[in-house]
């Protein structure tokens, strides 16, 4: 994402201005397609760049290594530690997210939501774990609220969020109790239920709290 922003300010790009053409962008920075996608990925979900298909990437705000904002990072003192730490910041942010996106979300948000809900219930019951879906599906419900905030401050974290979706402690059934949850929360935002979909979402993080105690002994 670095190098992404210098090559903008290096072009003087301001807000309003197109990206250059994935193609040349890599050529320009020496990397992979994937990593070039990635890194415009972390600037949308800063804010800094609108993506539409079929016309490609453009500025919407001034973009330079020095206002990108880096990803927070700590030094727990171990796994446990640094997960009930994040669990902290998760509640604040979930439970709240959940009931926005209750209120407000909109016909293709839910589409979205239960496209990914759907897909981690596959890989669920063919793998018994499903890490990588699971966390899909809680970004759509960021992404339902209609406040990119949301989206952004979780990219600021993304690292210690992800650990909960890593089978930490090498237990591929961690938070697995939690799974059944996944669809009562996505059937209360569907219902514009705000008050169930915050205790659907209590209910999961309470499971991976417990879970975390547990497994970590």
């Amino acid at each position: 994402m670095n190098a992404l922003s210098r090559l903008i300010e290096s072009r003087n790009l301001v807000p309003g201005d197109r990206l250059p053409p994935e193609r040349e962008i890599t050529e320009a920075l020496g990397v992979g397609r994937s990593t070039v996608r990635e890194a415009i990925r972390q600037l949308q979900a800063l804010g800094a760049v609108e993506t539409r298909q079929g016309s490609g990437s453009r500025l919407v705000r001034p973009v330079s290594p020095a206002t990108v904002h880096m990803p927070l990072s700590f030094a727990p003192a171990s796994l446990r530690e640094g997960l009930l730490q994040t669990l902290d910041v998760r509640r604040g942010l979930e439970v709240e997210a959940s009931a926005l996106a209750a209120m407000r979300a909109m016909p293709v948000d839910l589409e979205r939501m239960e496209a990914k809900l759907v897909e981690m219930e596959r890989v669920h019951m063919e793998k018994g774990t499903a890490g990588r879906e699971d966390l899909a599906f809680h970004l759509s419900i960021y992404d339902a609220t209609g406040n990119p905030l949301f989206h952004q401050l979780l990219e600021q974290m993304r690292e210690a969020f992800e650990g909960f979706f890593a089978e930490p402690f090498d237990r591929p059934d961690f938070a697995r109790r939690s799974f059944p949850f996944h669809r009562k929360l996505f059937e209360a935002i569907a219902a514009g239920d705000a008050v169930l979909a915050k205790a659907n979402t209590v209910a999961i993080l309470d499971i991976v709290a417990e879970d975390i105690v547990t497994m970590a002994r």
